[in-house]
């Protein structure tokens, strides 16, 4: 089932951001939750430096406590989420887009998780490089729980409180998978709020003819990788 989001203020003014959603309850492996999250047990938890170039966070903030698994290990210890997102994933994707995708080349970035656990943590406020990006939300958080993905409408924004004045908010459902350009929109994932909790998402780059890989930021391998 394809949904696409379209929240409306008091006023009913749409806003200027947009995302499609898929529903893929009983489309994935059986048991796809726990080996996700046994794959997510064993992320790089730490202070990862701010973004050059893409980052929308405050200028006194240096560093964002997160966790993250690579893309090799993602091919390595979950084969079939890489697969999924090379052809399944990219057909949705195709129907998301207004142009043909395409998957990452470059083995390094194609399909990572990005995984916050307890309450101290959050994901980067940024905006893509890359045209369409897919999310496969693999936990799910009620209402109050936390976690949320949250996109500002000004493009302007350029910290969290700027963001959160004029937003819309997603919020996590296991099994749901979205996909958005966020070149313009600056985004980033809210702190849960229990110290028990963890948050998994599948974060996809997909790339078009009018934006193609070879667009993506040099300096942004160098800042993730050490190289280009």
């Amino acid at each position: 089932m394809s949904l696409r989001g379209d929240p409306r203020d008091e006023a009913g003014t749409p806003p200027a951001f947009r995302w499609t959603t898929f529903d893929l309850t009983g489309q994935l492996p059986a048991d796809w939750q726990q080996a996700v999250r046994a794959v997510a047990d064993t992320a790089d938890f730490g202070n990862f430096p701010r973004t050059p170039d893409l980052s929308r966070e405050a200028a006194d903030v240096e560093h964002i406590y997160r966790g993250r698994v690579r893309a090799a290990q993602v091919r390595e210890l979950l084969p079939w989420l890489d697969d999924l997102y090379r052809k399944d994933f990219l057909a949705l994707a195709n129907e998301a887009s207004s142009e043909d995708a395409t998957p990452a080349d470059d083995d390094r970035y194609g399909l990572v998780l990005n995984v916050q656990r307890g309450i101290d943590m959050r994901f980067e406020c940024h905006v893509d490089s890359n045209p369409l990006t897919g999310l496969l939300f693999c936990t799910e958080h009620q209402a109050g729980a936390g976690g949320e993905l949250v996109f500002g409408r000004d493009p302007s924004a350029a910290d969290v409180a700027a963001v959160d004045r004029d937003c819309s908010v997603i919020r996590p459902y296991a099994s749901y998978l979205i996909f958005f350009d966020g070149r313009k929109n600056p985004h980033y994932a809210r702190e849960l709020t229990s110290g028990s909790d963890m948050r998994v998402v599948a974060v996809m780059n997909y790339y078009t003819e009018s934006c193609p890989e070879s667009t993506r930021p040099r300096g942004l391998n160098r800042h993730l990788f050490g190289a280009d």
